[in-house]
């Protein structure tokens, strides 16, 4: 089976991170959320990928390559303006001859993609739609469906008096072929305010797949530092799946890899994630909900308290971080602070988090 991974969005409200990264490349624990999504999948039989790009292709290829160093085979198409969901779709189709699987790149869930694929199956649908589910509604595209769950009507943002279902899309579809010719090429098309109508008024089955999964998407900064918690939380059950083996948890404190050099006077309070090739030196207290990338060095009387640091990051003696995003590469000097922004070493973006 194949499958298409849409990563060409721009990531505007992750900025400055995305500034320099596609959105889909950003990682979580240390690790692009684009590499995970294809380990994920091909897990469950896919064994070729075709990635969407717009923005900052060139990172993304160089980064992935053929896809044989994950042991599967990688196409990408590019779209030089954005089509939409649905055109990039269409912009792909000469991969596609049998059921094939569409994912939003810059979503994390441990959706089981083994049971979608065979739950599509059984509806005979020409398309089955995963759906997630929310307290609120009222600013999502709610899908409404019968006793057979098979989708009856589409409500894009409805007001509480006319929200009748709790389940919004959640980015993840199983299609067939015939999809394709439903959609017109070379145009910007959104598949779930123009494709996903459309067939419901041209009678074509459309099922939907709910379980109680994880699910979230990576928008926004106070999104991207909660998937990390949830994580450390063990709340998302697919990176005790594919990352566990990979970690060496000691109590609270999970290590990526070797080379990592912890001083015994330095303060861990878990959950905490330090990632390869990282020192921690005497006096320093991280944690708890704080995740180390690669390559980084935390000074002595350093506080890092629920924040996420990207790799190659080197804080100075006595500087305090907290529910900060720091960018890759940042030297931050002796002293500083840095509270709820995300942090470059060319910008810093005051966020709310």
């Amino acid at each position: 089976m194949n499958a298409l991974l849409l990563a060409g969005g721009r990531g505007t409200r992750l900025r400055p991170l995305t500034d320099t990264m596609p959105k889909p490349m950003v990682p979580i624990m240390n690790v692009s959320l684009l590499e995970r999504n294809i380990l994920r999948l091909k897990s469950s039989g896919v064994k070729e990928f075709v990635i969407s790009t717009c923005y900052r292709p060139t990172y993304i290829c160089n980064r992935l390559g053929d896809g044989s160093k994950y042991g599967v085979k990688i196409h990408y198409v590019h779209e030089n303006t954005p089509l939409g969901t649905a055109g990039a779709v269409k912009n792909a189709a000469k991969h596609f001859t049998d059921t094939f699987i569409v994912l939003n790149s810059d979503i994390v869930s441990d959706i089981n993609v083994t049971k979608l694929i065979e739950y599509h199956k059984s509806k005979k649908a020409v398309a089955t739609i995963a759906v997630t589910y929310v307290d609120d509604p009222t600013q999502y595209g709610v899908i409404e469906y019968d006793e057979n769950h098979y989708i009856t009507s589409f409500k894009e943002k409805p007001k509480k008096h006319e929200v009748t279902s709790n389940y919004i899309n959640a980015g993840l579809y199983v299609f067939e072929p015939d999809i394709l010719d439903q959609i017109p090429s070379n145009q910007n098309v959104s598949i779930e305010k123009e494709t996903f109508p459309l067939l419901l008024e041209k009678k074509f089955k459309m099922a939907v797949y709910h379980n109680q999964s994880y699910w979230i998407d990576i928008g926004t900064p106070e999104k991207y530092l909660k998937v990390h918690r949830d994580i450390l939380d063990g709340k998302c059950k697919s990176f005790e799946q594919y990352d566990a083996k990979h970690w060496n948890k000691i109590g609270h404190l999970i290590l990526r890899g070797e080379n990592t050099n912890i001083h015994h006077n330095a303060q861990i309070i878990g959950p905490v994630f330090v990632g390869d090739h990282v020192v921690i030196e005497s006096g320093a207290m991280i944690g708890p909900y704080a995740v180390i990338g690669d390559n980084s060095y935390i000074s002595s009387g350093c506080r890092v308290l629920g924040s996420v640091l990207l790799d190659h990051v080197h804080l100075s003696k006595n500087v305090k971080v907290i529910n900060t995003i720091v960018g890759q590469k940042c030297k931050i000097g002796d002293q500083k602070e840095l509270s709820n922004i995300i942090y470059t070493s060319e910008l810093d973006y005051s966020v709310a988090v």
